[in-house]
């Protein structure tokens, strides 16, 4: 995959997480890829200081983008 293929993908991965983070008054914002395997990404709105941002990065947001793009290793939430 390409590193444009790969943007494309991690931003539907997005796309899909996107609507259960904005129920909840929150949002997404990819920040960067580096290496085309670690995600950058900006929890906003409400999640930035939801108690359990970290599990909702780790078990939804992660697992969707590893859903789309399976080569990224990790992703970190940047305040």
């Amino acid at each position: 995959m390409t590193t444009e293929e790969l943007f494309v993908e991690v931003q539907k991965a997005l796309e899909e997480i996107r609507p259960f983070l904005n129920s909840d008054g929150g949002d997404i914002t990819l920040i960067s890829i580096e290496d085309d395997k670690h995600v950058k990404v900006r929890l906003e709105g409400a999640c930035t200081s939801c108690s359990v941002n970290q599990m909702t990065l780790r078990a939804g947001v992660e697992t969707t983008i590893k859903k789309f793009a399976p080569q990224i290793e990790t992703v970190v939430n940047i305040l």
